[in-house]
């Protein structure tokens, strides 16, 4: 298969919100997971009809970082991306929080329509947000991929959003905290 990529752009709104369908990519989320700062009541609050309006204010004003796969004329795939500081709640998670943030960007998810999964997207994509971050000058790219299980088995796709950490690594990331397991923080210096 070959796919297009394109950064995320106001008249790319309706190809997201086909994308995320009516469940918003997973449990109401429309990628506004880091985007808050905080999960519990404020998550449940946020989650659905308030997560979809956050999100097209964003894309529609042109205040979003973001790349979506196209397989013709159809989205098949996004990955999210973005100054650190456009995630809040990533200093609100004690495994992800730092001193040394300024200038960093992060990588912190993917959504993949499920008929394109197992096709090498998220590899692809993290390759081409690598290429824009470099274009933009970013010095620092970060993530939160997801580790194995600790009995070495793929952790569901429902909990993979970050990533898989093979392929970070693959991509030259490297692990700089990891305080626990399931929550390595990586970064490649571009």
């Amino acid at each position: 298969m070959k796919f297009t990529f394109k950064e995320i752009s106001p008249k790319f709104w309706p190809d997201f919100e086909r994308l995320f369908g009516d469940n918003g990519a997973c449990g109401g989320c429309w990628c506004q997971w880091w985007r808050l700062p905080k999960g519990g009541k404020i998550w449940e609050e946020y989650k659905g009809a308030k997560n979809k309006r956050r999100m097209k204010k964003l894309i529609t004003a042109g205040n979003l970082n973001g790349l979506l796969a196209f397989d013709g004329n159809r989205a098949v795939a996004w990955c999210s991306f973005g100054p650190r500081s456009d995630f809040p709640r990533l200093d609100n998670t004690k495994s992800y929080k730092r001193d040394d943030t300024d200038g960093v960007w992060s990588i912190n998810c993917f959504f993949i329509d499920r008929n394109y999964r197992g096709k090498n997207l998220t590899r692809l994509m993290l390759g081409e947000v690598c290429k824009i971050l470099k274009r933009k000058k970013v010095e620092i790219a970060e993530g939160y991929p997801t580790p194995l299980t600790l009995k070495g088995e793929k952790q569901a796709a429902a909990f993979s959003f970050t990533g898989p950490l093979k392929i970070f690594e693959e991509a030259g990331f490297e692990i700089v905290q990891r305080i626990s397991h399931s929550r390595p923080l990586v970064r490649k210096k571009l």
